[in-house]
């Protein structure tokens, strides 16, 4: 188990979230299928302390950048019965605990904040073409959508038309300031 930013090659201190190299994204059973979506508009900072148990993780993601590749759907997603962009822009993730390979924290969506756990893969760090060090994390959690106050759905034959479950799915870039 590593337990020093050193072992793992980090130099502590702040590590930005580099949008224009990451992903946010989604999946959620959708009739017979999945769909899936992301986030097009986020932040986030990571503060890497040598100690690894002592980091923590703050992002926020823009509610109204959905992106699930269909507009109407997006419209919809955006809408109060779902997201309810207009009273809740921001999703908010921020740490309470890092171990072993899992990061603990509170996301708030729709002004809801509840316990997550994320399961975190780090992917190494390295020098870059512009002179940078940057880390790269998977990481994935799986969330109920009602826990956050998300109720919508329309039933269909015996069954409804969306999950309950959300995937998410986390491809991060981190560069060092």
């Amino acid at each position: 188990m590593t337990s020093t930013a050193t072992e793992l090659g980090m130099t502590p201190g702040t590590w930005q979230i580099d949008p224009a190299h990451s992903e946010v994204m989604f999946v959620i059973r959708h009739l017979m299928s999945k769909v899936r979506g992301s986030f097009t508009a986020f932040s986030g900072t990571v503060e890497i302390a040598e100690e690894l148990k002592d980091s923590s993780v703050r992002a926020t993601v823009d509610m109204s950048s959905v992106d699930t590749r269909n507009a109407d759907r997006d419209k919809h997603l955006k809408a109060a019965d779902i997201f309810d962009v207009a009273n809740h822009p921001e999703m908010t993730f921020v740490s309470t605990a890092l171990r072993d390979a899992e990061l603990d924290g509170e996301l708030t969506v729709r002004g809801v904040t509840r316990p997550v756990t994320l399961f975190v893969e780090f992917n190494g760090v390295g020098d870059d073409p512009w002179g940078g060090v940057r880390a790269g994390f998977t990481a994935t959690a799986e969330i109920s959508r009602k826990d956050f106050g998300i109720e919508f759905n329309i039933p269909v034959g015996e069954g409804l038309t969306l999950g309950d479950k959300v995937g998410i799915i986390l491809e991060l870039q981190a560069v060092k300031q």
